[in-house]
C-alpha cells in the first residue's frame, strides 16, 4: 500500500493528528483529530484524500477533541474501541480540568472491539487491541506502518495515571508491539516517529534496562 501521510501537530499537547492518503484510490483516514478542526478540514482538502472514517487510538482529549467537528463537517464514520467509551463521555470534563473549553462528545459509528479490520482502498487497515494506556487504546496498522497514538514514543511508552493500568501495559507492550517486525514503522501520538526494530534495541521499556512489572509506566 503506497500512502501519503501528513501530520498535523495541534492542541497544546503537540498532539501528532494524522491525515493518511491511499495513492492508488484517494481513499484517505484520519487518525486522532485532537484539536483545531479548521487546520485539520484544511490539511484534508490539501492533501486531496477523500475522507472514509475518522480514527481514534483512544479517548483522551488530545486524540479526540475535535472529532465532533470534523465529522460534522465530513459526514464520515467515527471509529473508537468500546473500552474506551466511559472515557469519551468525560470529554467535556476532561477538557474543562486542562483548560479546554466547550468539547462536544462525538457519537461513535463504529466499535473497534467488534472488527479486526476496516477497508480502505483495494486493501484494509488492521485493528490491534493495545490497551495499557487506555482500556481501548488500539494501533491502526497499514502494511507495515502503524499509528500507535500514545501506546509507544520514541525511547519511551504512555503514561497510566489516566485510566491506564501498568501491568496490562507491561503484557501489551511484551506481546502485541514487541511482536510487530523490527520494519515495522511507529507513527506516534506524540513527538518523533519511529520502528519497532529501534525501540526494541534502545527504548529502555522495551529493551529490559527498565523493568515493567509492578512499577508505574510513565
Amino acid at each position: 500500500m503506497d500512502l501519503d501521510i501528513t501530520t498535523c501537530v495541534v492542541s497544546p499537547f503537540q498532539q501528532n493528528c494524522r491525515i493518511v492518503r491511499d495513492k492508488a484510490s484517494g481513499d484517505g483516514v484520519i487518525v486522532d483529530p485532537g484539536d483545531e478542526p479548521d487546520k485539520i478540514l484544511a490539511a484534508v482538502e490539501a492533501s486531496g484524500a477523500s475522507i472514509t472514517h475518522i480514527l481514534a487510538t483512544h479517548a483522551h482529549l488530545d486524540h479526540v477533541g475535535a472529532v465532533a467537528a470534523v465529522k460534522r463537517a465530513l459526514g464520515v464514520p467515527f471509529a473508537l474501541h468500546r473500552d474506551d467509551f466511559p472515557l469519551l463521555q468525560e470529554l467535556p470534563r476532561h477538557g474543562e480540568m486542562f483548560g479546554v473549553h466547550g468539547l462536544e462528545v462525538p457519537e461513535v459509528d463504529i466499535d473497534l472491539a467488534e472488527v479486526t479490520s476496516i477497508p480502505f482502498g483495494a486493501g484494509e487497515i488492521e485493528v490491534i487491541h493495545t490497551p495499557g494506556h487506555t482500556p481501548g487504546g488500539v494501533t491502526f496498522l497499514f502494511d507495515g506502518q502503524g499509528f500507535f497514538g500514545d501506546s509507544l514514543f520514541r525511547m519511551s511508552v504512555g503514561r497510566t495515571d489516566l485510566g491506564g493500568d501498568a501491568k496490562v501495559y507491561a503484557e501489551t507492550l511484551r506481546k502485541v508491539i514487541l511482536g510487530l517486525p523490527d520494519e515495522t514503522v511507529v507513527y506516534t501520538g506524540h513527538g518523533p516517529d519511529t520502528t519497532i526494530g529501534v525501540e526494541r534495541a534502545q527504548n529502555p521499556f522495551l529493551n529490559g534496562t527498565i523493568s515493567l512489572d509492578g512499577r508505574e509506566i510513565v
